[in-house]
């Protein structure tokens, strides 16, 4: 089972998100939640916020679901459009100041915990 998630128009960074995104790609669902949950970085509610509900979209879906198999398959940061601000200068000049936003992406699926599995049967 596949599953995929989205957060748009994030006002962060997209450079301050791929710091936590690597610290959990290629992760257990829970064990990412876990792993974020006690790090002190500010932006981590946004991208524990989005896994959760990925969790409960899984057990939505199939509620006969181990959240344990499930993997992050695929996550990826884009940067979306950028707000421009102006800010005044010395001598009337004006600096355009560009506010960053991202677009998270997540694919979480169990496949990779079944082959695992079957490979420790054999």
């Amino acid at each position: 089972m596949e599953l995929n998630a989205e957060l748009n128009y994030l006002r962060v960074s997209p450079r301050k998100m791929r710091r936590l995104i690597n610290l959990v790609r290629r992760k257990g669902l829970i064990d990412s939640i876990n792993i974020l949950k006690f790090l002190k970085i500010a932006n981590k509610k946004y991208l524990i916020k989005l896994l959760e509900s990925i969790k409960a979209n899984a057990k939505i879906k199939n509620p006969d679901i181990n959240l344990d198999t499930l993997n992050i398959k695929e996550i990826v940061v884009q940067e979306g459009p950028r707000l421009k601000r102006v800010m005044p200068r010395a001598r009337g000049r004006a600096d355009v100041i560009k506010k960053r936003i991202c677009h998270i992406i997540v694919k979480v699926s169990d496949e990779g915990h079944t082959i695992k599995k079957a490979k420790e049967k054999e």
